[in-house]
């Protein structure tokens, strides 16, 4: 018998549209999401592969952090978990697999941002400006 192995790769290009210019992208900060704070199909994206089983949150999620955990979830300005305060951008997608919980992730707290194509949509006048928070500029 004659084994012989089999080497696939998949690579994804992340939609970055969102990105409305390079400043900040130098000085991401590393955080952890909480998967059950994103919403799938909005926030995440399954896979449609059979051979790589992994979903994705999408690059450009507006998240804050969840004051009892210290974990991430989507930006939601009607939550009262810490949630309500914007803490930037998942700046790069993210594999996580079926049975995660958590994940960790790029975040961009300093930096433009397109606003029309932000993933799920987000609604610029119910962000407030902070000078100890993110840094971001809506375009």
């Amino acid at each position: 018998m004659t084994l012989q192995p089999i080497t696939t790769s998949t690579s994804y290009t992340a939609d970055r549209a969102w990105l409305g210019a390079l400043h900040g992208t130098d000085s991401v900060e590393t955080i952890t999401l909480d998967i059950s704070k994103l919403t799938a199909g909005t926030h995440t994206a399954a896979s449609a592969d059979t051979a790589q089983p992994y979903s994705r949150v999408l690059s450009g999620v507006p998240v804050g952090k969840i004051t009892a955990s210290g974990l991430y979830g989507a930006f939601d300005p009607a939550a009262t978990d810490g949630r309500q305060a914007l803490a930037g951008f998942v700046f790069a997608e993210v594999l996580f697999a079926p049975t995660a919980t958590k994940a960790p992730a790029a975040l961009l707290w300093h930096g433009v941002v397109v606003a029309a194509k932000v993933p799920g949509g987000i609604d610029t006048t119910k962000v407030t400006p902070s000078v100890t928070g993110p840094q971001i500029r809506f375009v």
